[in-house]
């Protein structure tokens, strides 16, 4: 791993020089790419030269042992820089650690009614507010492509994009089923109700990641059918899309314009027939892989929301948190930060085993 290490540490002093150089600004393309490696590189090598400084303090503390009127703070910065160096060599482990080429990407999220009726669709109306103010707490920018709701303001299906740095890194944990249990609005005998939920997160492709061919694609225009303005029912606005070869149907209506939801539509198809394909080449692989972490089986029970008890749990990693008022209202960075930790263990596991 050292030798690995010092590459990368001289590939960043490198790009530092490069960085450096007055020519290289000459070409805005050339200075945004270093850029890019520089930024994913500097976790890595400040870890590294961390590590470097605390073996050469445990060692210069070694040697402070033999002085008798500083033997003893020569053995507490002794302990404290070798629990150091275990700590950033763990560090060093998980950052190594092959990235998800997919993980920089913006997040097209889909959350659909499942069994439980309007309450349901109350509930995924719920859950897209909860994920609307997660994105807005970090800073990330929300764009509603789709939206089918019901009459009482419950929503059976919606899709929208989720653009920011690192927003599929952090959200693509959150695909599969989530399950509610509380008492309906609608319920007027106080009985509990259990519903369900489904959120599919897919990494946004632009057109030119995924071979489109436009003879496959036959596009279909409607007049927008959900509240956005003046212009709904009025002009035929809407874009529906269908994917001949797979029969993959997007629609998006909350653009103003035809060509504006257009270009919505197909980076979202770009996306799910990448997703698609994905799990196509990749089957196997990804099977045994949910199948150790739990994550992304869009037919698996992933997390329940117990309002009476106030409680969230995520059956994945067992862990259970007493604030569900917080989570709802897009609290979810202590339930992410558990699902990355968890991912990273495993891939070590497996790095180790293999």
């Amino acid at each position: 791993m050292n030798d690995k290490l010092e590459a990368l540490d001289l590939r960043y002093q490198a790009l530092e020089a490069q960085l450096n150089a007055p020519e290289t600004y000459n070409d805005p393309a050339l200075v945004t790419r270093l850029n890019r490696e520089q930024k994913e590189l500097e976790p890595v090598v400040s870890a590294y030269r961390r590590l470097n400084q605390r073996r050469q303090d445990m060692a210069d503390a070694q040697e402070l042992m033999g002085d008798p009127e500083m033997a003893e703070m020569a053995r507490e910065e002794f302990a404290q820089a070798k629990a150091d160096i275990e700590e950033l060599g763990q560090d060093l482990k998980i950052l190594l650690l092959p990235k998800d080429p997919n993980d920089g990407k913006n997040v097209i999220m889909e959350i659909r009614a499942g069994v439980g009726g309007e309450e349901a669709a109350l509930f995924a109306h719920s859950l897209h507010r909860m994920y609307s103010m997660y994105a807005e707490a970090r800073g990330w920018k929300v764009e509603l492509a789709n939206l089918n709701e019901t009459e009482l303001g419950g929503v059976k299906e919606l899709s929208m994009v989720i653009e920011g740095e690192g927003a599929y890194s952090r959200l693509k944990f959150e695909s599969g089923v989530h399950r509610v249990q509380r008492v309906p609005e609608t319920e007027s005998g106080g009985r509990i109700h259990t519903s369900t939920a489904t959120v599919a997160v897919l990494p946004e492709m632009e057109e030119v990641d995924v071979q489109l061919n436009p003879a496959d694609i036959e596009m279909q225009v409607f007049r927008s059918s959900g509240a956005g303005g003046q212009h709904v029912n009025k002009t035929s606005s809407a874009v529906r899309l269908i994917h001949k070869p797979t029969g993959t149907v997007v629609e998006c209506q909350q653009e103003r314009s035809q060509f504006q939801n257009r270009d919505k539509a197909m980076r979202i198809l770009a996306s799910m027939l990448y997703e698609a394909e994905q799990e196509r080449v990749n089957s196997e692989f990804e099977s045994q892989r949910r199948s150790q972490v739990g994550s992304g089986m869009r037919n698996e029970r992933i997390r329940t929301y117990n309002f009476p008890q106030g409680r969230v749990t995520d059956h994945r990693i067992g862990l259970t948190l007493y604030k569900i008022d917080a989570v709802m209202d897009g609290d979810l960075d202590e339930l992410i930060d558990a699902l990355v930790t968890a991912d990273q263990a495993e891939r070590l596991k497996a790095g180790e085993q293999g």
